[in-house]
């Protein structure tokens, strides 16, 4: 489904991935894992083309999207939660729910919203509260909801667990557990990913922006 080659990633003229290549095969759940500033997050950004590539190419079912804006490859379907969830705070969780679906486009935005909170039901009991009043753990969760909305068929999480009180990190793993079913390819990062349990199908290791094993 997604294929990365060989890709190099500079910011503010920083060399910060190297030579990077990866694969998530369709209906898979891969891990990214290694310690903070192995480069983890700047890969998946660069996957969502929030940053540029200096070299190499990203493939996503075949087709080279190495160079389309992000918000062309949300029309892929493609959903991103990034580490610091990135809520809108004044606006409540529906609404922030709500807002790639409406920037996409879909036309089915109330029965993703549903399945939304079918899928965390904690979203929809809080669905009228301001984001900045949610806990970390919380908007985690939400963050995860949202990406959702137009993550059909590929989800990439982003360091889901980092930051999160126990209790909340065991409930997002049951959350990312449940999304195996769904049939959708997941991409999840992490400097620890025993909260990811035994799902995972593949674990890239990143260490100084390359990958160092597999």
């Amino acid at each position: 489904m997604l294929e990365v080659k060989s890709i190099n990633v500079s910011i503010g003229g920083v060399s910060i991935l190297r030579d990077v290549s990866m694969k998530v095969e369709a209906r898979s759940m891969v891990g990214i894992v290694g310690r903070n500033g192995a480069g983890k997050t700047t890969l998946m950004r660069a996957i969502m083309g929030l940053l540029p590539l200096r070299a190499g190419s990203i493939h996503y079912q075949k087709k080279d999207i190495s160079r389309e804006p992000p918000h062309l490859r949300v029309h892929h379907e493609i959903g991103f939660a990034p580490e610091d969830r990135r809520l809108i705070p004044e606006l409540t969780v529906e609404e922030n729910l709500l807002i790639p679906a409406w920037a996409a486009g879909v036309t089915d935005p109330q029965r993703r919203l549903d399945d939304v909170y079918s899928l965390i039901p904690e979203a929809a009991d809080f669905r009228h509260r301001r984001a900045l009043q949610l806990s970390g753990g919380q908007q985690k969760l939400v963050a995860i909801g949202r990406a959702r909305m137009t993550g059909t068929n590929l989800l990439m999480l982003d360091e889901p667990f980092e930051g999160v009180a126990p209790a909340l990190s065991k409930r997002i793993s049951e959350v990312v557990a449940s999304l195996r079913p769904l049939g959708l390819s997941i991409l999840l990062s992490g400097a620890d990913l025993r909260h990811a349990g035994k799902g995972l199908d593949m674990v890239y290791r990143m260490d100084r922006g390359q990958v160092t094993s597999d």
